[in-house]
């Protein structure tokens, strides 16, 4: 398929990892800018995303939302960039484990929101701590999530570990830091970070 794919996004959202995607992919892209609120939520958008929500992206005839989504569909459509897992069955647990029950572990924690523990059986996550406990095992018994080579399984552990590592420091979790620094380094993240940097207008 060579059709431009029209990228819709906003630069203070989870788009950010979807522009990073297109740029290891090397795939041409128009990027629609959307802002929460108006325009996220106008007829013309909720025709592609009814959430009214980005990141999405349209390619041909083909609408996908949903970050794990979008980079499993952007990883096998463009195979020459390397990005599907060569373990298989790894790539799609942590590209999903990452999607569910980590970034719902920190996001609930972020608001503040604690699971009584008589409940922690209902939820996917169980706490924050068992999450991180899982992630930090797998990326200190190997190198990368799903295979001798980065995929997009690391790319989404890596885009949600930045915004996680932000927010706290976490010292005591060493595994995550060195993993984050084998990441933060590809040069496509570099280019994506500084594209959506320039469209931020400066607060003051």
């Amino acid at each position: 398929m060579t059709d431009r794919i029209t990228f819709y996004t906003n630069p203070q959202s989870r788009g950010r990892t979807v522009r990073w995607m297109l740029e290891e992919v090397g795939a041409p892209y128009d990027a629609v800018l959307l802002e929460f609120g108006t325009t996220m939520k106008a007829p013309e958008y909720l025709a592609v995303n009814p959430m009214g929500k980005v990141p999405a992206i349209r390619h041909g005839k083909t609408v996908v939302t949903e970050v794990a989504a979008i980079l499993a569909y952007l990883a096998e459509t463009f195979p020459e960039a390397g990005l599907v897992g060569t373990d298989r069955g790894a790539y799609y647990r942590w590209l999903f484990f990452v999607a569910g029950p980590l970034e719902y572990a920190f996001v609930d924690s972020a608001l503040g929101f604690a699971v009584p523990v008589e409940r922690q059986v209902m939820i996917g996550y169980g706490t924050l701590d068992r999450a991180l406990d899982a992630m930090e095992g797998a990326v200190t018994a190997q190198e990368w999530l799903a295979g001798e080579r980065f995929s997009a399984a690391d790319l989404y552990a890596g885009g949600l570990l930045g915004w996680i590592l932000r927010a706290a420091p976490m010292n005591e979790r060493p595994g995550l830091h060195a993993y984050f620094d084998r990441i933060k380094t590809r040069p496509a993240l570099k280019r994506a970070s500084e594209m959506d940097d320039a469209l931020i207008a400066p607060k003051g």
